[in-house]
C-alpha cells in the first residue's frame, strides 16, 4: 500500500538531485526584450552575453550583442557567444525556433509571462537558473507587495469603463484575457470589451460609442494621433471628462511609477503625450489619476 508514495518520493528526490547537478548558468542569452529586464531584475544581469532585437532596458542591456528577433536568429553570432542558457518567451518565441535551438544542443528554458503573477514566478525561476535565487526572491517579493498595495488601494472603488485602442485603422482592442485588461482592472478600471472572444478583436466605432467608455487609452505610435477619430463625439464620456491617455510600447513588462491619489487610475500618465508603461516587466505597475466621473453617472 506504500508503494505509490514511495515512488513519488523517489521521483521527487531524483528531480532535486538532477536540478542540483546543473550548475548555474553563466552565459545567458535572452530571446525577448522583457526577458533581459527580468534577468537584470533577478540579479543575473552580469551573466547576460546576448539579447534580442529591441531590447532597451536597463541601459546596460543596450550594449549587449543582438542575436536577432523572435523569428530570425543569427546562428553564427549566437554560436560565438557560447551561451549555456537561452531564455525563450512562451507567448512570443515560436515553438519551431525553440525546437531548432534544442536540436543544435542549446539549453533552452521557456519563460511564461502572460499575467501579472507570472512576473514574480519568472523572476524566481531565472534566479534559480543563474545562481541568484536570493536576489531574485527579494525582487519578486517587492513586486508582489506593490501589486497587492495597488489592488488594495482600488479594490473598493467603483469601476471605471475603459477602452484600450491598439490601433486606429483598423480599430483593434483587447479582450479580458489580455494582460492589459489585468492592468486596467488592477487600477480600478473595467475593459469595456472584456467579454469578446478573441484576444485582440476588431471592433466598430459604433460599438465603442455604444459602450461609452469613461477613459480612452491608446498605444503611442510616433507620428500618430490616435484620438482624432473620437473628437467627432463630444458627448462620449471620456471626452467629457478629458480622460484620454497614451501608453507607449505596451509589451509584457510593467514599468515603474507610484500611483498618485485621485479618482481612479490607469497605466501611466500621459495627458496627450507619450507615457512609458510597457506591460509585464518586473517593476511595479504604474497607475495614473484620471478624472472621476460624476457619482450619479449611469
Amino acid at each position: 500500500m506504500m508503494r505509490f508514495p514511495a515512488v513519488a518520493a523517489l521521483l521527487a528526490t531524483a528531480a532535486t538531485v538532477c536540478a542540483a547537478a546543473v550548475p548555474p548558468a553563466e552565459r545567458v542569452v535572452t530571446l525577448a526584450p522583457h526577458l533581459a529586464e527580468l534577468a537584470f531584475a533577478a540579479g543575473a544581469g552580469s551573466s547576460l552575453v546576448g539579447v534580442s532585437a529591441h531590447t532597451d532596458y536597463p541601459e546596460a542591456a543596450r550594449s549587449l550583442p543582438v542575436v536577432g528577433d523572435a523569428f530570425m536568429l543569427d546562428q553564427e553570432r549566437l554560436a560565438l557567444l557560447r551561451p549555456d542558457l537561452l531564455l525563450a518567451w512562451q507567448s512570443g518565441t515560436p515553438a519551431h525556433v525553440v525546437d531548432a535551438l534544442r536540436g543544435r544542443g542549446y539549453r533552452v528554458v521557456v519563460i511564461r509571462t502572460r499575467g501579472l503573477p507570472d512576473v514574480a514566478t519568472a523572476l524566481r525561476r531565472i534566479g534559480a537558473l543563474t545562481g541568484q535565487a536570493a536576489a531574485a526572491g527579494r525582487a519578486a517579493a517587492r513586486y508582489e507587495q506593490e501589486l497587492l498595495e495597488l489592488r488594495n488601494q482600488w479594490r473598493d472603488a467603483a469601476p471605471i469603463r475603459v477602452f484600450y485602442q491598439v490601433s486606429q485603422r483598423p480599430l483593434y482592442t483587447v479582450n479580458g484575457e489580455h494582460y492589459v485588461s489585468e492592468l486596467i482592472g488592477l487600477c480600478g478600471g473595467r475593459n469595456v470589451f472584456a467579454d469578446l472572444g478573441e484576444l485582440a478583436p476588431l471592433v466598430a466605432e459604433e460599438a465603442v460609442l455604444g459602450r461609452d467608455p469613461e477613459v480612452l487609452l491608446a498605444a503611442a505610435v510616433p507620428g500618430s494621433e490616435p484620438f482624432t477619430v473620437w473628437e467627432r463625439w463630444p458627448a462620449l464620456s471620456a471626452n467629457r471628462y478629458g480622460n484620454r491617455f497614451l501608453v507607449a510600447g505596451c509589451r509584457d513588462r510593467p514599468r515603474d511609477a507610484a500611483a498618485p491619489g485621485g479618482g481612479a487610475c490607469g497605466l501611466q500618465p500621459a495627458g496627450h503625450g507619450a507615457a512609458t508603461a510597457r506591460g509585464l516587466r518586473p517593476r511595479p505597475v504604474a497607475c495614473i489619476a484620471w478624472q472621476t466621473p460624476d457619482p450619479d453617472r449611469s
